[in-house]
């Protein structure tokens, strides 16, 4: 994990740095991030029974498999001169594809890879190399890639990541094996059902689910777009400016992995992660505001170090509380829910930084976002695993 999202940092810098080559204008972004995100939002709940019907491992191998070649494919189109935008958005869903089946298996396989006792710890050792990788070393490895060979090698090397991935997935063994989600007997749509019924009976769960799904619409549409637009256009920086202030939110988000690492679940779990997602989001507004690039900086390592702290807590809650056997459906309506409404995000922040002003928009974005999560904060049930054992809560079953 840790190689390939230090090729995952090092693509972003250079897919954005590609797109605002082919075209300027931040509707281009939008227009492929939206075709990357809009299949992880319509496979995720397929994903997530796939993932726990089968060998979760296989599942993460052979979506690792489909993104290194749709790399392969981008870096050679970049690199021979043919690459244009409508490429970028047929091989971004095909990437997005692979995406919604790796994602909740990844997040499922973790209680068969360590004991119940560190789980706190193994989630933040996950959102230490993530930062490490996508935010810090990624995007400066990224920057000087993009600017001494250009986005395509940049593409290629992403690639042979995934190709390192998959070579170490071949030799993971876990402690769980597939039932076949429920019974052998049981259809898909009787599995998501169970899913749902699980979630819909806990506050916890689909209070926080709908407040992410609002938050990501408000802040992640903006914060994709227009943060490389204002280096590039604003600042009239270079790639390697974009990957410094990307590092920034990397180190927060490392410094964030490793207090709460080693401090473990605090005691009012649910109160922390929702204090650290309420503030976080104002390091968005902040954006609109900075005017050089150690602003920037600063803002995005705030946004970062407090987004890490709420979902290592959220990911180790989640885990204690629901069982393993449906662990893979849940994440994955983790992810439908929260990232739902992300594809509209993409196609909104073109037309909404055409009449609020690019900076408007990442002003008007973290501040609402902001006020959404502290809101649900006050749903009654919210803090209810709080006050009780995750034992007792693992046992109730899902009728």
């Amino acid at each position: 994990m840790t190689i390939s999202l230090i090729g995952d940092g090092v693509m972003f810098v250079a897919l954005a740095w590609q797109v605002l080559t082919l075209s300027n204008a931040p509707s281009a972004l939008a227009l492929v991030g939206l075709a990357i995100t809009l299949p992880q939002v319509v496979l995720a709940l397929l994903g997530g029974v796939v993932s726990d019907r089968f060998d979760r491992r296989v599942v993460m191998i052979a979506a690792d498999v489909v993104r290194a070649g749709v790399l392969v494919v981008v870096g050679a189109l970049s690199i021979t001169g043919e690459l244009r935008i409508w490429h970028l958005l047929v091989l971004g869903a095909c990437y997005g594809a692979g995406s919604a089946f790796f994602a909740p298996a990844f997040d499922a396989i973790i209680p068969g890879l360590v004991p119940a006792d560190v789980l706190t710890e193994a989630n933040s050792l996950d959102q230490l190399v993530r930062p490490l990788g996508t935010r810090l070393i990624g995007p400066l490895v990224g920057g000087l890639v993009v600017a001494a060979a250009g986005a395509g090698w940049a593409f290629v090397a992403d690639a042979g990541t995934f190709v390192f991935s998959v070579a170490c997935l071949m030799r993971v063994s876990t402690s769980w094996t597939p039932s076949g989600a429920g019974t052998s007997s049981t259809s898909a749509a009787a599995d998501l059902r169970e899913c749902f019924q699980f979630v819909r009976a806990r506050v916890w769960l689909w209070g926080t689910l709908l407040s992410s799904s609002v938050a990501c619409l408000l802040f992640l549409g903006p914060s994709e777009v227009l943060l490389p637009f204002v280096v590039k256009h604003d600042l009239h920086a270079s790639a390697s400016t974009l990957g410094a202030v990307l590092a920034a939110g990397g180190i927060g988000a490392v410094g964030a992995a490793v207090v709460v690492g080693s401090r473990g679940l605090p005691r009012r779990s649910i109160t922390l992660m929702y204090t650290a997602w309420t503030v976080s989001t104002i390091g968005i507004a902040a954006y609109g505001i900075a005017r050089f690039t150690w602003q920037l900086m600063l803002a995005c390592l705030l946004f970062n170090a407090l987004e890490t702290a709420g979902l290592i807590v959220w990911a180790t809650v989640r885990q204690r509380n629901v069982p393993r056997e449906l662990l893979g459906r849940v994440a994955s309506l983790d992810w439908f829910v929260a990232t739902g409404l992300t594809p509209l995000s993409f196609a909104l922040v073109g037309p909404a930084a055409a009449v609020f002003g690019v900076r408007g928009t990442l002003v008007g974005a973290g501040l609402l976002a902001s006020a959404v999560t502290a809101a649900a904060f006050f749903l009654p049930g919210m803090r209810s695993p709080e006050g009780a054992p995750a034992a007792t809560m693992y046992d109730v079953t899902c009728v």
